[in-house]
């Protein structure tokens, strides 16, 4: 916990070593499996390490105007997009920074196809642009349903009956995404699923890309194992084979620090007030939801001083079941909330105009950077 006494709470700190040693983990099942693997902003956005995660990834995936224009400009390359549909007077743009345009249905993209033509062919010829198409395997591990994207009824991407006239002109790629922080065996059987419905299409394009939800940084993950059915697939098909995980990149990589307000006691239930909020700042602890650990404690121990983490926002489920704890929490004391640099700082709001957690980055010669403090005028400008 030293290494964050000069952090000011609240404030998200990125430790960069850590970063680094992922981005050297991904770069090499890159460079074994001979694939391309690229940054997926939904998960990480913190655009001051683009520069360094240049160096080791093949570039980045952006599901909006706003996150490719992100990339472009500040990592320096074309993007790979892909959204569930694009506004009409946003395609020309995002077709300027991309290189790679997924689109979730046929009919979407034969839409834009009819009716930009003109636009379409000048931009693909003058920027190279590769089109492709969003299939549902129909099949995936997730058990979540918000995060399950093959659930019935999906509106992400086309099942194989939508492509019963083959494939549109002009595609030159299939794209999935059934994954969440999920194995390579989960993999497997997804590639089975996709290769099962999807097979007779496969000859026919360039490259598929397998979506996010590789979690190969975490612990225990199996990258032999990933390597060989990746190389497997790539052999097999003869396309090129993109990966883009989103939570991967920034595992276990920095903490949210928070401090004690108040203890407040209820029904013989103790609550630390935090001056952070879950529902703000931490959103997927309550969807998914997802218990984060903290640094020092334990799930609730008989017998040990035992907590809940209460956020300091008016939502009466804006709090985390007990934690224990070795000793008595204090007003004042520091409390560490680890892993929180993915899914985190991209999903934070504004509500109730708590205030909004600083932005650090722990650099490797041990320099604290602050990267942004945000005020009165940031919350003022999101309101309207």
């Amino acid at each position: 916990m030293s290494k964050y006494k000069n952090v000011r709470s609240p404030a998200f700190v990125l430790d960069e070593t850590l970063l680094r040693k992922n981005l050297k983990l991904i770069a090499q099942v890159q460079e074994d499996a001979g694939i391309k693997i690229i940054l997926a902003l939904k998960g990480f956005a913190l655009w001051q390490v683009f520069p360094l995660v240049k160096k080791y990834l093949s570039g980045a995936t952006a599901s909006s105007l706003n996150e490719a224009r992100l990339i472009y400009e500040e990592m320096g390359c074309k993007v790979h997009t892909y959204a569930v549909a694009y506004l009409p007077d946003e395609v020309e743009e995002i077709m300027q920074y991309s290189s790679h345009l997924v689109f979730n249905s046929i009919g979407q993209y034969e839409r834009f196809r009819k009716e930009r033509s003109a636009v379409i062919t000048s931009k693909a010829n003058n920027t190279e642009i590769s089109f492709g198409i969003r299939c549902n395997p129909e099949f995936s591990e997730v058990e979540i349903e918000l995060y399950n994207p093959t659930a019935p009824g999906s509106r992400l991407g086309e099942v194989s009956s939508a492509f019963a006239n083959g494939l549109p002109e002009g595609v030159e790629g299939l794209h999935f995404h059934t994954l969440c922080e999920s194995t390579s065996y989960d993999l497997e059987k997804t590639l089975s699923a996709f290769e099962e419905k999807f097979g007779h299409l496969i000859p026919l394009v360039k490259w598929v890309n397998m979506g996010g939800g590789h979690l190969m940084t975490g612990k225990d993950y199996d990258l032999d194992h990933l390597i060989k059915i990746l190389k497997r697939f790539k052999s097999k098909w003869g396309v090129d084979v993109i990966l883009e995980p989103g939570s991967a990149i920034a595992w276990e990589t920095g903490v949210l620090v928070s401090t004690v307000l108040d203890i407040h006691e209820s029904s013989g239930i103790k609550t630390a007030i935090l001056d952070i909020s879950f529902t703000a700042h931490m959103p997927d602890t309550l969807e998914m939801p997802y218990r984060p650990w903290i640094t020092g404690a334990t799930d609730p121990i008989p017998g040990k001083p035992t907590y809940r983490m209460g956020g300091v926002s008016c939502l009466a489920g804006d709090y985390m079941s007990e934690y224990s704890f070795e000793k008595e929490l204090q007003i004042g004391d520091r409390i560490i909330f680890e892993d929180m640099i993915h899914y985190t700082i991209v999903k934070t709001t504004m509500f109730n105009g708590v205030r909004h957690p600083d932005i650090c980055i722990l650099k490797e010669n041990g320099e604290l950077e602050l990267v942004r403090r945000f005020g009165y005028e940031d919350y003022k400008s999101s309101m309207s």
